[in-house]
């Protein structure tokens, strides 16, 4: 039997790549098991913006509340952790003279069956990443998970 800690980061990735229209079967999951989340777009030269955006998107909806630190600190790493696996490692865009276009869902939950396992927070990114010249970019996902 699959867990609901195997699903977290499945349904951010899904969250994340489905296109409007598309995701209603995953927003009804979501919602089915009270779990929290957003989702949005970004497109930067900076890594900075990335994170930037997310974290405003995960407070503005109400995912984390921007006041207590273990719950930004949980995002932070699972936002990081996401834009590694976009950037292959190297954590940088604009000085490399790369750009990304991404989507990105964030979703909060408790994943494990026992209560006291706490609530954990994915984070999962899906667009393009290349050079600053439309048409010479690729897609790339990343996807992060941290516990709070």
């Amino acid at each position: 039997m699959e867990t609901r800690q195997a699903r977290i980061g499945r349904l951010a990735l899904l969250l994340a790549m489905l296109d409007e229209g598309e995701e209603d079967l995953i927003l009804n999951q979501l919602e089915a098991l009270a779990w929290r989340y957003c989702q949005g777009r970004v497109g930067a030269m900076e890594p900075q913006k990335i994170v930037a955006a997310i974290e405003t998107a995960a407070k503005r909806h109400g995912v984390v509340d921007g006041g207590v630190y273990r719950e930004m600190h949980a995002l932070y790493h699972a936002i990081l952790e996401a834009v590694h696996g976009v950037t292959r490692g190297q954590v940088e865009l604009g000085d490399l003279l790369r750009t990304a276009g991404l989507r990105f869902a964030v979703v909060r939950g408790m994943s494990y069956e026992q209560p006291n396992e706490g609530e954990w927070i994915a984070v999962a990114l899906y667009g393009t990443i290349g050079a600053p010249v439309r048409g010479l970019e690729h897609e790339a996902a990343g996807l992060g998970i941290n516990h709070i």
